[in-house]
């Protein structure tokens, strides 16, 4: 099983690179692949598995892969060496801010005036990010280097103190924010009810690796309720300490629901 903190995750503006161990195979013929792959491209769209990296090259999962958008980005992410894990400095490159425009039209809205609406900043993503164990749902929780480090160290000192965190959600692709979008609104809300909960893609704080959603084991995921439980209050108290703090308390200037359960770590 990977290792927290020296397993990562390459980022491009159209493909994800994934350790093929932490990926789920679908269908048996992916599975045999998927054993003995080293990584996995992965589509940020839709999460369609592309290609898997094998000892002998490239091994396409889809027809026509030579014509897949942000391939040759994604093969020369390949060729990168490991980025560090060792030491203070952990260079970190944020991403364009791809087809941004794009997304923002599909939901009707126009990043400028969104922007100044609820004084939220546009968020890149980053080239990298780092393996921080897994959620709630035991799917990998990808972070930032520094935030995946200090999210640990605030886990295992909560845990001391008899507080059991875990988490619901770290980092998400602007495509992922715009998929929470296109669900929600099949579900029949508007767009303008789902800003009051989730921020446009490209302005969310999850984009950014620095952020992830806190729960605690017997709590529903991501409802007010949480402030009423130990762990929120081990949170309050301790949090700081740690780089965390939260990012959405009640009446806040941003036009987001008070959210208890999201915090964001502040690099020094």
């Amino acid at each position: 099983m990977p290792t927290p903190l020296k397993t990562h995750l390459r980022n491009t503006a159209e493909i994800e690179l994934w350790p093929a161990a932490l990926l789920r195979a679908r269908g048996n013929a992916t599975a045999r692949l998927l054993a003995r792959a080293r990584r996995v491209l992965r589509r940020k769209r839709d999460g369609l598995y592309l290609a898997a990296e094998l000892a002998d090259g490239l091994h396409p999962l889809v027809p026509r892969l030579q014509h897949e958008p942000g391939l040759a980005a994604a093969r020369r992410a390949l060729a990168l060496p490991p980025p560090p894990t060792g030491g203070a400095f952990h260079p970190i490159v944020t991403l364009p801010l791809h087809r941004l425009h794009e997304r923002l039209a599909t939901l009707g809205l126009d990043a400028n005036a969104y922007a100044a609406r609820t004084g939220l900043p546009l968020v890149a993503e980053p080239d990298w990010l780092a393996f921080a164990g897994f959620d709630r749902w035991r799917r990998p929780l990808w972070l930032r280097f520094d935030a995946a480090r200090a999210w640990l160290r605030l886990r295992e000192a909560a845990l001391t103190d008899g507080i059991v965190l875990d988490a619901i959600s770290g980092y998400r692709s602007h495509d992922y924010q715009l998929g929470i979008f296109e669900r929600k609104r099949a579900r029949g809300q508007t767009v303008e009810e789902i800003l009051a909960v989730n921020a446009a893609p490209g302005f969310s704080e999850h984009h950014s690796g620095l952020a992830l959603d806190i729960g605690t084991p017997g709590e529903p995921p991501a409802e007010e309720s949480f402030e009423r439980t130990p762990a929120f209050a081990w949170l309050c108290q301790h949090a700081g300490s740690y780089g965390f703090t939260m990012s959405y308390p009640r009446d806040n200037p941003h036009g987001i629901v008070y959210e208890p359960w999201h915090w964001r770590f502040d690099p020094a």
